[in-house]
C-alpha cells in the first residue's frame, strides 16, 4: 500500500479501534491511508433509533475519533443527517469540537436517498427522514455556518 499512487481510504464505524488502541497505532504507520469514520446519527438517541444498538455505543465512536487523533492517523468524521434534529447536529458540532477543532471543518454530511423501498423500510421502522427539513434550515454543508463555534 505504502507505494501505491493513491491514497486508500477505509470506511469504519470505529468500534474496534475505540475497543482496542492497538487499531489506531498499527493504522498510523501508513502513510497513504486516511480513515473515515462513519456515524449513523447525530446523537446517542438517533444512533440507537438507527442501528438497534445501545445508545452509549455512539461515545465509543467518538472515543474512536480520539484514539485516531491520539495516534496521527489521517482521518474525518462523516455523519449521516438525514434523521437528525437541529439540536442533535448543534451538540454533535461542539462534542466533536471538544475533540479537535479541525473535526467540526472536516465533517462529512451524509444524507439517504428516499427511492421507495427505502420509503417503505422507513415506513415500517417508524422513521422519518429530516433531510428536506435539514436542506431548508440551511444545514447544507456549503452553508452551514460553523464559525460560531470558533471560541470552543
Amino acid at each position: 500500500m505504502e507505494t501505491a499512487p493513491y491514497t486508500f481510504i477505509l470506511e469504519t464505524n470505529g468500534t474496534l479501534i475505540e475497543n482496542d488502541k492497538s487499531y489506531a497505532r498499527d493504522l498510523s504507520k501508513f502513510s497513504r491511508l486516511h480513515v473515515r469514520v462513519s456515524l449513523k446519527g447525530a446523537s446517542n438517541t438517533e444512533f440507537s433509533v438507527l442501528t438497534g444498538v445501545e445508545a452509549r455505543a455512539f461515545d465509543l465512536q467518538l472515543e474512536a475519533l480520539k484514539n485516531l487523533l491520539d495516534y496521527g492517523v489521517k482521518y474525518h468524521p462523516a455523519v449521516m443527517l438525514s434523521f437528525s434534529s437541529r439540536e442533535s447536529i448543534e451538540e454533535l458540532v461542539g462534542r466533536l469540537a471538544d475533540i479537535d477543532r479541525s473535526l467540526v471543518e472536516e465533517l462529512e454530511e451524509e444524507y439517504v436517498f428516499l427511492y421507495p423501498h427505502m420509503v417503505r423500510r422507513l415506513k415500517r421502522a417508524g422513521l422519518k427522514s429530516h433531510t428536506l427539513l435539514i436542506a431548508l434550515l440551511g444545514y447544507q454543508k456549503s452553508s452551514y455556518d460553523f464559525t460560531r463555534y470558533d471560541n470552543l
